[in-house]
């Protein structure tokens, strides 16, 4: 991919269900959107698989351990950038992140992660990578960490 000077970025997959127990998980051909096309060796990527192909949200962190672009067919007048990724998993998630929760969410301009999550990940139903702002990284990474014990579970059902 292109070369940023060394800066180590973040970005979200979201795919066709996954199983989140590999140790390596591969993307083949995935469609880019929002700066994923710059997607590099060693940037960190938080997994999401799709709930309208009966994935669950958000399911795995990783770091990408090779990441090419897929050459453009010189037939097609438009086409979106690809890329084929390998991922090194580090991490399950512990807590629910998908759709639902994303859903109220939608004051495009209100600076919150979430909200960025959901215009990127939902506002077009598509499978793609994408990039995130450093900001939403930290707030993803909470879903990776043990809840403390003063910590409520979510009364809903």
């Amino acid at each position: 991919m292109l070369p940023r000077g060394g800066d180590i970025m973040a970005f979200v997959i979201k795919t066709a269900p996954i199983d989140p127990e590999e140790d390596v998980l591969s993307f083949a051909r995935q469609k880019t959107m929002y700066g994923g096309k710059h997607i590099a060796e060693g940037d960190t990527i938080f997994v999401f698989a799709s709930e309208s192909e009966g994935g669950s949200g958000l399911v795995a962190r990783g770091i990408v351990t090779s990441a090419r672009g897929v050459p453009r067919d010189p037939s097609r007048e438009r086409q979106t950038p690809r890329v084929t990724i390998t991922v090194r998993r580090t991490g399950l998630a512990r807590r629910r992140l998908g759709r639902d929760e994303l859903r109220p969410c939608s004051i495009w301009n209100d600076g919150r992660s979430e909200t960025e999550l959901n215009f990127k990940l939902y506002r077009q139903a598509t499978n793609k990578v994408v990039g995130i702002s450093d900001g939403t990284a930290a707030f993803l990474e909470q879903f990776f960490q043990e809840l403390s014990p003063s910590h409520h579970a979510d009364p809903r059902p």
